[in-house]
């Protein structure tokens, strides 16, 4: 791992436990890279976990979207880095790229993050970090533009196609239901036929409503051209909405 004032950066090697049957990176895969370096981002300019616990506090992932422009296969030698953006809005924003072997862009992803109370599980207001956010570290580049903005559920036909209980899987260090695992989830929800011929294209997921251990997520999708969106609910309300776009066969 190297780190300088604004990014930070780990070089990897695609293990083949995170592909898929044509041995391209998945999804949930790459989110959990994010998340990892982002903790590790986070923790070495003061912010981090271990500093908002002091408080009684936690970050909370409100939204992600991710562009896989050459999505990275096993084996391949690969370079991902991370730097925060400051504030936009009530959100903190995080952005993410990962590089081949030839130094192009693979995958670029953007990611907005709350603050939420751990006893309470109440969202807090942006001034509560502010102060232990130097501003000589935001690095204003953008791997993607603009926030992941809003994702929902389209009209018209919707069908349920499973259910799934939260589980000890499921849960991460915080006692939630970790951010991959609702990704996981979604790509589960897709027709296995087309996902081994059509890599995806892109991804955006809003996370609405934590799911806690023992709870029944009902899901649910809907198709959009050039792929679905995937809607889990829990009790009726939404807990996650997810947009996954495909990239063309062949």
């Amino acid at each position: 791992m190297e780190m300088t004032e604004k990014i930070t950066t780990q070089r990897l090697t695609v293990p083949c436990y995170d592909t898929d049957v044509s041995h391209y990176l998945k999804p949930g895969a790459f989110m959990d890279m994010a998340q990892e370096i982002a903790n590790v981002s986070a923790d070495s300019l003061g912010f981090g976990f271990d500093a908002l616990q002091r408080y009684g506090t936690a970050w909370v992932l409100s939204r992600f979207e991710a562009h896989f422009l050459a999505m990275p296969r096993w084996k391949d030698a690969v370079t991902l880095q991370t730097w925060h953006k400051g504030f936009e809005g009530p959100f903190y924003v995080r952005d993410f790229r990962m590089t081949g072997a030839d130094g192009q862009p693979a995958v670029v992803a953007t990611s907005s993050w709350l603050i939420i109370d751990m006893n309470t599980r109440r969202l807090l207001r942006r001034e509560h970090l502010e102060d232990q956010l130097p501003l000589d570290t935001i690095c204003p580049e953008n791997a993607i533009e603009t926030p992941c903005g809003k994702v929902q559920m389209p009209e018209g036909e919707i069908e349920q196609v499973a259910e799934h209980k939260v589980s000890y899987s499921d849960i991460d260090f915080v006692g939630h239901t970790n951010n991959a695992r609702y990704v996981v989830w979604a790509m589960d929800c897709l027709d296995y036929e087309t996902l081994a011929t059509r890599r995806v294209r892109s991804l955006r997921i809003n996370f609405n409503k934590e799911a806690l251990p023992g709870e029944v997520v009902e899901l649910f999708r809907s198709s959009v051209e050039d792929g679905w969106v995937v809607e889990g609910r829990v009790g009726g309300r939404s807990s996650f909405c997810a947009e996954i776009l495909l990239a063309p066969a062949g």
